[in-house]
């Protein structure tokens, strides 16, 4: 018969808690959760920009575009994707007034916010890009200050500075929706 007086409630859920630190084998460590910012990576000229998953409905190859008249040497017209039409836009020439040439590398960018839904002609797309968020920084690249009126920000990967490209900015641009060539 075991003669040692019994042990509070208290005292026995402190000798399973010592039992158990004991025999406790590589319990994880507390790591640090960073968030992360995704976008598509893109080149028009040579600026490197991006743009938000949320604003990309696909990417293209070049399509058989026909040209609409008396439009802005920028717009390169409107192409049939699946049967909807879809309206081609040089980005570089509608920023630089400096037309792309249509290489094996460019690309349309589909892009959708509201009302508008545009293919945006670019140079080169590189696929996803992932960012930490707490390397976003509100500086703007160097670049033209009519493209700078259509960031929002820029990220830093590499010594490659990624503007960020906003749709939304875009798609409220009267200087981009009012595509009539002037006379």
């Amino acid at each position: 018969m075991n003669s040692a007086a019994p042990l509070s409630s208290f005292a026995l859920l402190k000798q399973i808690e010592t039992r158990s630190q004991q025999r406790a084998v590589g319990l994880p460590q507390k790591t640090e959760v960073r968030r992360t910012w995704s976008g598509v990576g893109f080149r028009v000229g040579d600026m490197h920009l991006l743009v938000t998953m949320a604003d990309i409905a696909e990417i293209l190859k070049y399509p058989n575009i026909t040209k609409v008249p008396s439009t802005l040497r920028w717009v390169k017209g409107l192409a049939n994707i699946r049967g909807n039409l879809l309206p081609i836009m040089d980005l570089n020439g509608f920023i630089d007034n400096d037309l792309s040439k249509i290489r094996k590398s460019s690309r349309v960018i589909v892009v959708q916010h509201g009302e508008l839904s545009s293919g945006l002609l670019v140079d080169e797309v590189y696929g996803m890009r992932h960012f930490f968020t707490e390397e976003h920084s509100e500086n703007l690249p160097d670049t033209s200050d009519k493209l700078k009126k259509y960031l929002k920000g820029s990220f830093l990967q590499n010594e490659v500075e990624w503007g960020v490209f906003s749709v939304a900015k875009l798609a409220q641009s009267s200087e981009f929706l009012n595509i009539a060539a002037r006379v």
